[in-house]
């Protein structure tokens, strides 16, 4: 993929802070599978003492915070470990769901693979509220505010809900075909038809927290093209 250049991911700046819309398909961190460009890196070319308060997957898209000196981190990490700071991502669903303020309240534990588990037992607390933004014929646009920050968990609880993420192969979604949407869609013979999106569905629309001087600001991270994209086939196709 074309690397991309930090500045132009901004949405947000101070002398403190920094919070960019991530791209998907770049990792925020260094990853098992060894690539050499991701949010820190790109990041550390700008700012030399950048850390990252918290991480996406690397498929994810949306508001990601850096901090640009070690006192702004400790500030942004203790608002996270407090449960302070509010997320909220959208994500498309297979299937129609209609979610009220709808809490998914399941602990989480850490499987082989990657592949994170529902886990009971020894499992660590794990809570996201859910709502329907948006109903289409065959997908859902859904908001969803996770309280706890466990690997994967908005991915594993809506598929606790028979609403996996579209694209989710991981945990049950399926690709998004445009023959799925668009009646009297045909492909010749020799073609094989792609998904509209090449990823899981998940986007961190908007994060709220407290700068140094106690001001909360919310940052909002517009949807990037291919999600875009997406919604815009399923108003034109699905409804």
């Amino acid at each position: 993929m074309k690397v991309p250049n930090f500045k132009d991911l901004i949405l947000f700046e101070n002398d403190d802070i920094v919070v960019v819309n991530k791209p998907p398909f770049i990792s925020s961190l260094d990853d098992r599978n060894g690539e050499t460009i991701n949010m820190l890196r790109l990041a550390k070319q700008e700012y030399e003492d950048a850390q990252i308060c918290h991480r996406l997957d690397r498929e994810t898209s949306g508001a990601l915070i850096f901090a640009k000196n070690p006192e702004a981190y400790r500030n942004v990490s203790m608002q996270f470990e407090h449960r302070e700071v509010k997320k909220i991502y959208h994500a498309i669903a297979d299937g129609q769901h209609r979610f009220d303020n709808m809490e998914v309240d399941l602990p989480i534990g850490i499987g082989s693979k990657g592949v994170v588990r529902i886990d009971k037992g020894e499992g660590k607390a794990a809570d996201t509220l859910f709502n329907t933004i948006q109903l289409f014929n065959h997908y859902t646009l859904i908001e969803c505010q996770p309280r706890t920050g466990r690997m994967h968990q908005i991915r594993i609880h809506l598929a606790t809900q028979r609403a996996s993420i579209t694209g989710d192969a991981l945990y049950g979604g399926k690709p998004f075909y445009l023959s799925k949407i668009k009646r009297g869609y045909k492909l010749s013979k020799d073609q094989e038809e792609l998904p509209i999106l090449k990823r899981f569905a998940l986007h961190a629309k908007q994060v709220e927290f407290k700068l140094m001087n106690g001001e909360a600001i919310l940052v909002d991270a517009p949807y990037p093209k291919d999600f875009e994209t997406g919604l815009k086939m399923l108003m034109k196709f699905d409804r």
